[in-house]
């Protein structure tokens, strides 16, 4: 089994490595001509459709204030559902739901390392 730290060196070069192509990509794109005129172009149709969506949003005001309350309780009621499931798994019982189509749904859970200084 390889070192823990060894792959996460592994996976910060390689991060490296992508956001330099990348940067080099962009750096191609912006020295095209035609890139640009497209962009332009393309900065004048989300203007123009953003407005659109502005009149159609003050008509369904309502719409979206329901959309906005339904959207807090799905992410009160996922927070809920993960807090569940790991008082569960902390338990040793098994963990799983099932949807209405009888299709079984188990936990996920990953790892994230985040800088400590």
């Amino acid at each position: 089994m390889q070192d823990l730290q060894e792959i996460f060196n592994r996976v910060q070069e390689n991060k490296k490595k992508l956001k330099d192509l990348k940067d080099a990509y962009r750096e191609a794109l912006k020295g095209s001509e035609s890139y640009i005129e497209a962009e332009e172009s393309l900065k004048t149709l989300r203007e123009k459709k953003k407005s659109i969506e502005t009149d159609l949003k003050s008509q369904f005001s309502n719409e979206f204030i329901q959309m906005d309350d339904i959207k807090i309780d799905l992410a009160s009621d996922q927070e809920m559902i993960n807090d569940i499931a790991m008082t569960m798994v902390m338990k040793g019982e098994t963990v799983s739901v099932n949807d209405k189509y009888e299709n079984e749904y188990e936990p996920l859970f990953t790892v994230k390392f985040k800088k400590v200084s």
